[in-house]
């Protein structure tokens, strides 16, 4: 797996840049960030790597400036239906730190607002990542104020949900189905599920 590449910045574009190392051109598909990061043509250029794998298809290398950018990226291919290439369109869509607090706050209509993201998907990277960076429901909506019926994993799912955008009155009776024996991320996909299917 390469992990980084240092050499001689030979072409860059839009989205890529071409590095020289030891006299092999290797074509990188860069965030925003590294691509605004790039010096001249022929001047040196150091990029962390993350390699992706495809069955039956060539290495495809994808490049970023530090390695807080591409932590964020591999976090974001751990949810369902983000790929490398939405995953890149997301890193590249705002600037890491106002990208990390939408995810921490649930912000779907920011995150809709995404090339290649949809409701299903923003509210899955809301959910899944925040159980990912061990944010608690304090964090995520005022647990702390509700009543002492929605305490515990079920106050988290009521902080949940409101911090996605729903309303107390759309998910209020759905509370009693759920099943507390799960992990609060559990708990809260079961409750998506039965928001859709109403």
């Amino acid at each position: 797996m390469i992990a980084s590449l240092r050499g001689a910045l030979l072409e860059s574009g839009p989205d890529f840049a071409v590095v020289e190392v030891g006299g092999v051109g290797y074509s990188v598909t860069v965030t925003a960030a590294a691509r605004r990061a790039l010096p001249q043509l022929g001047a040196t250029v150091f990029l962390l790597v993350y390699t992706h794998a495809v069955k039956d298809g060539p290495l495809q290398l994808y490049g970023f400036c530090d390695g807080e950018e591409r932590r964020v990226f591999e976090t974001l291919l751990s949810v369902q239906g983000v790929g490398p290439k939405v995953a890149l369109a997301i890193l590249s869509s705002l600037p890491l730190g106002d990208l990390v607090r939408a995810i921490v706050a649930a912000d779907i209509a920011t995150l809709v607002k995404i090339r290649g993201v949809g409701r299903k998907t923003a509210e899955r990277i809301a959910i899944e990542l925040r159980d990912k960076i061990g944010l608690t429901g304090r964090e995520v909506g005022p647990a702390s104020s509700l009543p002492a019926a929605l305490s515990g994993p079920i106050g988290e799912v009521h902080a949940a949900l409101t911090a996605l955008g729903y309303r107390p009155s759309e998910f209020d009776a759905i509370l009693s189905k759920l099943d507390v024996g799960h992990p609060v991320t559990e708990l809260i996909k079961q409750a998506l599920g039965l928001l859709r299917r109403r």
